[in-house]
């Protein structure tokens, strides 16, 4: 049994100034004086975006940190409608090559998490076709990278009209989208709506990988136990290359609080490692604290002082 750490975007051990989502937005872009000055200003901070991220990759390969969620915010504008003419995917072709070397060289896993606003199971049909252009626009950038075993993590979605009603426009949405976003999309239990059991049979019906998040579980159940449910979860992975993932932080204020905690409960994480081991099945766990990779250094240090029969990565 294996577990492999990884931690979100941001590497607080680099430089503080080293960033991968820097931003334009759309209202600044707007005020610029031409289509010239405006193409440069986005070529300057994608170039920047990028450098970033190459750098925070080395420093994963340096740190021996095999698992990591790149940024949503890598590429600034390149899927708003209003922005033209901005063919990144021309300019930055030896970058992203770069990126993708270091990626398969350290035989490292890269996945992302796009925002709130992509929604499979919006009633609102331009919100469905933005979710579809959002999550191609991800899918291209792993494709220049020269990357294939990326996943897209996602919520469900809302729950307009009633639960039921969603989770069927749930289904019905997910099957006009390519077949190359279907097959990249992996889904997690969220911390309002739908539970780790919802989430569960939705994946289980759609033969779609569920992501457990435990944080969102403690704060969105119906009595429903982790060791009850956590075979079935890691047994949507089966047809899939790499191991099963799961979400992992702690609350900043109570059980419920949503908000993350700067660093882990330790104790927190031996009970769910505990867990776990009644499987003895490798898989990775996303670390989702605001400490980012200092919190992940220090609970697989903590981790290392028990006696866990398990390797740590």
């Amino acid at each position: 049994m294996k577990i492999r750490f990884g931690y979100v975007a941001i590497a607080l051990g680099l430089d503080k100034n080293v960033t991968s989502s820097s931003t334009v937005t759309f209202s600044n872009y707007s005020k610029m004086h031409n289509d010239e000055e405006r193409l440069n200003k986005l070529k300057k901070v994608t170039l920047s975006n990028l450098e970033a991220l190459k750098k925070i990759l080395e420093y994963n390969v340096e740190k021996n940190i095999h698992f990591y969620r790149m940024t949503s915010a890598l590429i600034p504008l390149a899927t708003h409608p209003e922005v033209k003419n901005w063919d990144y995917k021309k300019y930055f072709k030896k970058e992203f090559k770069e990126i993708g070397d270091i990626i398969k060289k350290s035989n490292m896993r890269v996945d992302a998490h796009p925002d709130q606003f992509n929604v499979i199971n919006s009633n609102r049909s331009e919100v469905v076709e933005a979710t579809k252009r959002n999550l191609m626009h991800f899918c291209e950038i792993f494709q220049l990278m020269n990357y294939d075993d990326y996943k897209l993590v996602l919520h469900i979605g809302g729950a307009t009209g009633g639960k039921e009603k969603a989770l069927d426009r749930f289904k019905d949405n997910i099957t006009g989208f390519d077949e190359k976003i279907r097959k990249k999309i992996i889904i997690e239990n969220d911390d309002k709506t739908y539970t780790m059991k919802e989430t569960l049979e939705l994946c289980e019906s759609l033969k779609i990988p569920m992501v457990l998040d435990v944080h969102h579980h403690n704060c969105n159940n119906n009595g429903e136990r982790i060791e009850e449910y956590l075979e079935r979860i890691f047994n949507t992975w089966t047809s899939e290359k790499l191991p099963p993932k799961v979400h992992f932080s702690s609350p900043k204020d109570g059980i419920r609080d949503r908000k993350h905690h700067e660093y882990i409960n330790i104790e927190e994480m031996r009970k769910f490692i505990n867990i776990t081991k009644l499987l003895g099945e490798s898989f990775d766990i996303m670390i989702e604290a605001k400490m980012k990779d200092l919190a992940m250094f220090k609970v697989v240090s903590e981790l290392k002082k028990s006696e866990f029969d398990i390797e740590l990565e």
